[in-house]
């Protein structure tokens, strides 16, 4: 089971976290992964030594404008696409600034859509494709100091369920994947502060933060022959936080 000998993925923002923990299960199962980041070539490098079966890289800015074509330059066609960057600001609603709710709808939902434009049509030729956005618990419930964030990711499910009718006639699953409270980098510091991590451990029902790992078993399903009868679907991994 699990087998993607053959097949070429991307994942993106994959040089820490739950991107890499992704890219990590995917080679692991045999596929050839892209390793992409977008401002350090370095953690580029240091994460593909962690990969197994030496791991391509990418870099790349999603919040640019152009930044789908330049990608696709970089690595040409793949067979599995997993949309996992994305830029995530902390910031009450009525202070929010036109530069961070362009930079996060930018990147967490626009570089999504012109991607996928991108890479659908290899998947379409070969009558095989993978694609899985990464989405948030916050589409259920959204913090209050990241309501762009939150609705970015809620847009960017509505254009899974849109893609997903359309592209399963041939051959192609679109799905999304939407972690908890996972222990990252990303949430390192907040986690950190042990009056803060009390309540947010409170809201979730398992009573714990997950691991990046949790959330890579999830996306090999959606990216495997196992997983071909899957589209359109939103997988939580959340320890129940969104009940």
């Amino acid at each position: 089971m699990f087998d993607l000998a053959g097949k070429r993925a991307l994942v993106t923002g994959s040089t820490q976290g739950i991107g890499r923990a992704v890219a990590a299960a995917l080679a692991e199962a045999g596929a050839r992964v892209i390793v992409h980041g977008s401002t350090s070539l370095e953690k580029c490098k240091r994460a593909a030594e962690q990969i197994p079966g030496n791991a391509e890289i990418a870099l790349e800015d999603l919040s640019q404008e152009g930044c789908a074509g330049r990608l696709y330059g970089q690595t040409g066609d793949v067979d599995i696409l997993v949309l996992n960057a994305s830029v995530q600001v902390r910031r009450a609603w009525d202070e929010i600034t036109p530069e961070e709710f362009d930079r996060q709808i930018r990147t967490n939902l626009k570089a999504s859509l012109f991607l996928i434009q991108r890479y659908v049509p290899y998947m379409r030729k070969k009558g095989w494709g993978r694609i899985v956005t990464v989405g948030s618990v916050q589409q259920y419930k959204p913090h209050k100091d990241m309501a762009v964030y939150a609705a970015s990711k809620c847009a960017q499910m509505s254009l899974v369920n849109n893609l997903a009718a359309q592209l399963a006639p041939e051959g192609i699953t679109v799905n999304n994947l939407s972690p908890g409270v996972i222990a990252t980098p990303r949430n390192e510091d907040a986690l950190g502060d042990a009056a803060y991590a009390g309540k947010v451990l409170a809201g979730i029902p398992m009573g714990f933060a997950g691991s990046a790992q949790d959330c890579a078993g999830a996306a090999l399903l959606l990216c495997s022959e196992e997983g071909r009868y899957i589209t359109g679907t939103d997988l939580v991994v959340d320890g129940g936080m969104h009940l």
